[in-house]
């Protein structure tokens, strides 16, 4: 499937020059003179090289189908982690490479997608918002309650954001899987 240069988005999975490279940065840029253009940074899903590209909005890139299987997290076993395909139940082993940063996130039933390229698994799609438990934070200061007000805290998987001061340890707090960022506290 074509599509134009200025689609490119971060995760975004390209076929170029015969090879799968997934986009990890992607910048709109306009200057005066020489129009607009994405600047974007990609990797090599098969060699892990990186490469930097430009492409114009009047240019078209083939970007790969991929198929997304509903997958529910079972289990880590060492460096795979196992799924299960949501409508057949087959379980599927994921290489450590495959899942990357989003590891920390992963907990047991967490339902995510599995992206799939001629029936092999390339990474996988977390929820955008997943709920945790703020294992560590300061206690709140009298005086420091203006709102906008945010202080480190430590969740419940060792990822560090800010929260706002009104949230203490123990309590549940949605975050943003992408930005990983305090998005509000759970109901």
């Amino acid at each position: 499937m074509k599509i134009n240069g200025n689609q490119v988005r971060k995760g975004t999975l390209l076929l170029i020059e015969g090879g799968l490279w997934r986009v990890t940065k992607a910048e709109a840029t306009k200057t005066g003179k020489s129009g607009a253009y994405n600047q974007v940074e990609m990797k090599n899903i098969v060699t892990g090289t990186k490469k930097n590209n430009r492409f114009r909005a009047s240019e078209t890139v083939e970007r790969a189908r991929l198929e997304e299987r509903p997958c529910t997290y079972l289990f880590n076993d060492g460096s795979d982690f196992v799924v299960m395909d949501s409508e057949t139940y087959e379980q599927l082993s994921l290489n450590e490479s495959i899942i990357g940063d989003d590891a920390i996130f992963l907990s047991d039933g967490l339902q995510i997608s599995v992206e799939m390229h001629e029936g092999a698994p390339l990474g996988i799609t977390l929820p955008q918002q997943v709920q945790l438990t703020v294992s560590e934070t300061e206690p709140v200061v009298k005086g420091q309650t203006a709102s906008g007000s945010f202080k480190p805290a430590t969740l419940s998987n060792g990822v560090r954001i800010t929260v706002p001061q009104f949230v203490n340890e123990g309590d549940e707090v949605i975050v943003d899987t992408a930005e990983r960022a305090y998005v509000k506290r759970a109901d």
